[in-house]
């Protein structure tokens, strides 16, 4: 039978729902407010140029990516800290699992470093033609969406178990619980048919494959700030036969 709510999991509960919030705000930033404007899709050159014009607001976006990568961290551990009384077991798997793709996240982020070293125009690149390293940027660039793919499929595995036990614990509704889970099967499941079939985005559009998930996110997060967890239901005892 589910416990109390300890002071704990409220507090957990509490950060979650923040780095859900922050996490969602910092990636949504990096990728739309700045990684797409720098980066011209089939143009190294032109991509290339946008950076060296831009290395501030570059290296900014890169400071975005490491706020979301440091908010999954802490969404991992709070979780974990909130649903390990419901099964520690599965809980432990959920948090390896979303941990792969906290871990795809910092490569990433490094693969935005490595464009911009080697667009830096140091000295010991100068031995390398300009069109060679603007196509090695562009290469470590186009890194990141692969490793993004494969680190998608372990956080829809890892965070469908988080969803049952969501389901299972009824500190959030189970209706939202549910809608949580097949959201990150449908992630989970996209993700894997695009690894092994790359024209299955012409089937499903790339933008489908996280959408579900970041709107759970969205609401889960308002849900756990604003009402917290909610307090399970426990039944109530079958009272004795009266003897007569």
């Amino acid at each position: 039978m589910i416990g109390t709510i300890d002071e704990s999991q409220r507090k957990a509960a509490r950060a979650a729902g923040f780095a859900y919030l922050l996490a969602l705000a910092a990636v949504i930033f990096a990728n739309f407010g700045i990684h797409d404007r720098l980066m011209v899709a089939g143009d190294a050159a032109q991509t290339a140029r946008n950076i060296i014009a831009h290395e501030r607001l570059f290296r900014i976006g890169i400071a975005f990516d490491l706020i979301y990568c440091a908010s999954l961290l802490l969404i991992i551990a709070a979780l974990y800290a909130i649903l390990e009384p419901i099964n520690r077991n599965l809980a432990l798997l959920a948090a390896f699992w979303s941990l792969v793709y906290a871990l795809m996240w910092i490569l990433m982020t490094l693969n935005l470093f490595d464009a911009l070293r080697v667009l830096s125009g140091a000295e010991y690149l100068r031995a390398f033609e300009t069109e060679r390293l603007q196509a090695l940027a562009r290469l470590s660039l186009r890194a990141r969406f692969d490793e993004y793919y494969f680190g998608l499929l372990f956080y829809g595995m890892g965070s469908a178990i988080w969803g049952y036990l969501w389901f299972k614990s009824n500190y959030i509704p189970r209706a939202l619980a549910v809608f949580g889970a097949i959201a990150y099967v449908w992630a989970a499941v996209c993700s894997l048919a695009f690894i092994v079939f790359p024209g299955y985005s012409k089937i499903v559009n790339l933008w489908l494959f996280d959408s579900a998930m970041g709107l759970f996110e969205i609401t889960t997060g308002f849900w756990l700030l604003l009402k917290g967890l909610r307090s399970p239901a426990i039944p109530e005892p079958i009272a004795a036969p009266e003897h007569t």
